[in-house]
């Protein structure tokens, strides 16, 4: 084998050098390097042994000239065409072609710029991280350029807890469109299993004890009572799998409250927090949050007080809506409440069928006029996920007339009543997505079952287990 050493080889003649003829092989020994300062044109690269070579080391970039293109005929891993950005909370946000933004607008609204010149195929996404595009919107401001075929003095809002926006530039006449706009499913929200009836008014006297419901609808026999005997309490859910009990009357009205565990286990007394009250009401909201609202200290009151995820109780918020009491609430929509119906007025006071929504941050809205029969002494639980029904209580009389509650917390008109008309009783969700009413008074206190179903259609009468009683409150756990 010959060898050749030479610092630089050079044209004879033109611009072109020709190594060898065709089918030569030209090899570059291991530990040997090739560096090409310049350009190297080639219709292909193999790896020289194995079926993988590497483009560069560690640290290096290889840029595609803007109106190149890179053609995958194959599989390609480990790309993105999104750059995802830090999470955005200020309310401007110049955006950049090809990133992602996660916009988190808990605090404030968000005004997104878009470039001032786009190319056909650039793309931008938005995420509402903390789903509260709802409560606190996001506007787009097209910054010269159309979207959707409009120009940029439209007025571009996305107001949808949850949503993605994936907008892509088509080109001056139609600018941005959005690809993807869609809200996109929260953690599932399946309900609690489990619930359980507790406290109350027996022939007996004011009581403690509990009954659970397990997953099928099924009420237990009494537990020995844990904490202050007492009628008139109201109960919610809170922290996604737990309940508590609160407020009541003793003798004289009391904030006392109990917290019930995720396997229904109910704790000693926590001291009171709130104004003392009696014939209140409770449900959740903000999907893992309670609130207790309404009641009476002696004269009717509208104030409520929230419940954090740990089970604590907040100090008294203003009411707002009608001073009422032996009313109900349910939880609706996932993460919202409604109170509704009960007695205001003065002296025993008048029957109404008035309600006010609750939002998933706790706020009570004011009253919405009533739909249905006027009545207190009224139950109310959550069925179907999303949905609500208030059931039974007293027109003057007993009666087990229905009104089931939209996903909106829309209140519809009577369903005739099924099973036997009582009122002061309880009601609560099973099942992920059932209810249950159970005991109450018609005129002497039973303890008899009423199963609703998934649709909100309530059954005949389950035989009554455990001690009969009115008065009393229930709530979900799981």
């Amino acid at each position: 084998m010959s060898e050749v050493k030479v610092n630089k080889i050079s044209p004879r003649s033109g611009t072109d050098v020709t190594l060898g003829d065709a089918s030569d092989t030209f090899t570059v020994p291991t530990g040997a390097g090739l560096t090409v300062t310049d350009e190297v044109k080639t219709n292909k690269i193999s790896p020289a042994t194995g079926v993988a070579f590497a483009l560069g080391d560690s640290g290096d970039t290889f840029t595609i000239p803007s109106g190149a293109t890179l053609d995958n005929l194959g599989t390609a891993t480990g790309f993105a065409s999104i750059a995802w950005q830090t999470i955005v909370t200020a309310s401007t946000l110049t955006a950049v072609a090809g990133n992602g933004y996660w916009i988190d607008t808990t605090s404030n609204t968000c005004t997104i710029t878009l470039p001032a010149s786009a190319s056909n195929g650039d793309e931008i996404m938005f995420v509402d991280y903390a789903r509260n595009w709802g409560t606190n919107k996001i506007i787009i401001d097209s910054n010269g350029l159309n979207y959707q075929g409009e120009d940029d003095t439209y007025t571009v809002e996305y107001t949808t807890d949850g949503q993605s926006v994936n907008i892509v530039y088509s080109g001056a006449t139609n600018g941005w469109i959005p690809t993807l706009d869609k809200a996109v499913a929260d953690t599932p929200i399946t309900g609690n299993t489990e619930g359980i009836f507790a406290y109350g008014s027996s022939g007996a006297g004011r009581v403690s004890m509990s009954n659970l419901v397990n997953s099928s609808g099924v009420v237990a026999t009494d537990v020995t009572g844990v904490g202050t005997a007492r009628d008139t309490p109201a109960a919610t859910e809170y922290g996604d799998d737990k309940g508590i009990f609160a407020y009541g009357n003793t003798g004289s009205v009391t904030a006392v409250s109990n917290l019930v565990s995720n396997a229904g286990v109910v704790a000693t007394d926590v001291s009171g927090v709130g104004t003392a009250r009696k014939s209140l009401a409770a449900c959740g909201y903000g999907e893992d949050k309670g609130i207790f609202g309404f009641g009476s200290t002696g004269s009717f009151v509208s104030m409520t007080n929230l419940v954090t995820n740990a089970g604590v109780i907040g100090t008294d918020v203003t009411g707002v809506g009608t001073a009422r009491y032996l009313l109900a609430a349910t939880q609706y929509g996932t993460d919202k409440g409604i109170f509704g119906f009960g007695s205001s007025g003065s002296g025993d006071g008048v029957l109404t069928g008035v309600t006010n929504l609750v939002s998933n941050v706790g706020v009570v809205a004011s009253d919405v006029s009533a739909v249905g029969t006027a009545r207190n002494g009224v139950a109310a639980c959550s069925y179907g996920e999303d949905k609500g029904i208030f059931g039974y209580g007293d027109t003057g009389s007993v009666t087990a007339v229905t009104n089931l509650v939209s996903n909106s917390g829309v209140v519809a008109t009577d369903t005739s009543g099924v099973g036997t008309a009582r009122r002061y009783l309880a009601a609560t969700q099973y099942g992920y997505d059932k209810g249950i009413f159970g005991y109450g008074d018609t005129g002497s206190y039973v303890s008899m079952t009423n199963l609703v179903s998934n649709a909100g259609v309530v059954a005949t009468d389950v035989t009554g287990v455990g001690t009969a009683r009115g008065y009393l409150a229930a709530c979900s756990f799981n």
